[in-house]
């Protein structure tokens, strides 16, 4: 028997590859599927199976491309209904793979589709639970990322505590626990950033599977402090349970190399957004009016789906040199299904053809503190979240979140230089460049954001620990 976690960072996601006896299992793929039936293929194995825990909200699944390609058959728990041909297993019904045994435990509450798959070994003992967003390692799904339900999100995290007392928390505490998201998911409050437990280890130290919790507190604490969820989350929810275009179509139509005069006809003709993906410093020096910047090396994914609200919208890239499918890839991830092509050659190339540009001015944050030295009303507008900004900030900054930038501009004057900053430069940029498209042309960016104004003279408000705050 193989386990193997393949654990992909940006999106603190997490699939499976389960092989037995010539037969494996893939549990919630990726979109792009190649390194899967690669992985088989070398193994000599046959993918039979591919298990989906729920239908995800926060990434498009590649089970529809993999059932495809492997002729697997794809398998959901109880209550899923989709548009393509699936097997809807029954709570406590037992797949064999090879000499091991799945049992599909179904645990609603995160979604009511929500299914646990319980892999025993080949002499029948519990060995693994993978556990979808059901139970994650310090925490457990949100109860509110439904697309469409009924129910409330109380009424769901009822059922998430009897899923996790009737289902889960009887297990041995040996059994390991393998969830589908870790730390940075916005499907859980508080994940750790550990991908994997014992059973036991978690009913010792996770506040969910405390054992003499009651029903209500359970309810009350699963669903304090939830944040609205990213817009693209139940339109990632449709994808998953309607299908999707083939992962090779995508990547053969978002890889169109555009010299700069086709690139420029193409986002003149189609209205097509002009997406930067360069690091910050980069694009601060330079760059096509009017594009957005959206670092790859930062939390890009979550990024490009709070800011660009429509999936379907048409998408031109400039990114690195060599960078371009792995941003058509991560894009496509998210259900950004509409890039159109490239720039060949880069923002050098658009240089070179003696093509308009813009820039972003960018200081140090010494230079900020030289500058707000010499005036103290100098206008600092701080995009971090408002529980970062509560927590410490400027003086005399006002708060204007990333996330709804949109909703305070009548907040930002145009006709006074801007000094924008958030924890570290990269979310400053993009709301620069945002701000830039709508016509903000004072705006100064802040190296290093509030890590490096920690650092200088600058008043700053006293610290509260954020976990005080309310």
């Amino acid at each position: 028997m193989l386990v193997e976690q393949i654990y992909t960072g940006c999106l603190a996601q997490g699939a499976y590859y389960v092989e037995s006896n010539g037969e494996a299992v893939i549990i919630d793929p990726l979109r792009e599927t190649q390194p899967y039936l690669d992985k088989a293929e070398s193994r000599r194995a046959k993918i039979k199976y591919v298990l989906e825990t729920h239908f995800h909200a926060d990434f498009v699944s590649g089970h529809v491309d993999l059932a495809k390609a492997s002729g697997a058959q794809i398998v959901f728990g109880p209550n899923a209904e989709t548009s393509y041909e699936a097997y809807i297993a029954q709570d406590g019904e037992e797949l064999k793979v090879g000499d091991v045994t799945i049992q599909v435990l179904h645990t609603p509450g995160h979604t009511m589709e929500s299914t646990t798959y319980l892999l025993k070994d080949e002499n029948g003992k519990d060995y693994a639970l993978f556990s979808g967003d059901t139970l994650f390692i310090g925490d457990v799904g949100r109860p509110d990322l439904a697309a469409k339900s009924e129910l409330t999100q109380e009424q769901l995290a009822g059922h998430l505590f009897d899923s996790l007392r009737n289902k889960i928390m009887p297990l041995a505490d040996d059994v390991l626990v393998y969830p589908a998201h870790g730390a940075g998911s916005a499907c859980g409050k508080n994940m750790s950033k550990e991908t994997f437990d014992t059973l036991g280890h978690q009913k010792e130290t996770n506040y969910a599977l405390r054992a003499d919790m009651t029903r209500e507190e359970f309810v009350k604490e699963v669903t304090n402090g939830l944040t609205p969820p990213p817009s693209y989350f139940p339109l990632n929810v449709q994808m998953n349970k309607q299908g999707y275009a083939n992962i090779a179509d995508v990547l053969e139509k978002g890889l169109q190399a555009l010299n700069p005069e086709a690139f420029e006809a193409a986002a003149n003709e189609t209205g097509a957004l002009v997406l930067d993906t360069r690091k910050p410093e980069d694009f601060a020096k330079g760059f096509i009016p009017n594009a957005v910047n959206i670092g790859i090396d930062g939390n890009f994914a979550p990024w490009v789906g709070t800011l660009i609200p429509d999936i379907k919208q048409q998408i031109l890239l400039v990114t690195e040199e060599g960078r371009e499918e792995e941003v058509v890839t991560r894009l496509a991830r998210v259900g950004y299904d509409y890039t159109i092509g490239y720039l060949q050659g880069g923002f050098n190339a658009w240089q070179a053809a003696g093509k308009e540009t813009d820039a972003i001015a960018s200081i140090s944050p010494q230079e900020f503190e030289q500058r707000y030295k010499r005036d103290g009303n100098l206008k600092v507008v701080d995009v971090r979240k408002p529980s970062e900004y509560q927590s410490e900030h400027v003086e005399t900054a006002s708060n204007a979140p990333l996330d709804y930038l949109n909703d305070y501009l009548a907040e930002i004057p145009k006709d006074q230089q801007v000094y924008l900053h958030c924890a570290g430069g990269y979310r400053s940029m993009i709301a620069a460049s945002i701000l830039k498209a709508r016509g903000y042309d004072n705006l100064v960016n802040v190296q290093e954001g509030f890590k490096g104004i920690s650092g200088t003279s600058v008043p700053r408000t006293a610290f509260v620990c954020p976990s005080t705050l309310k």
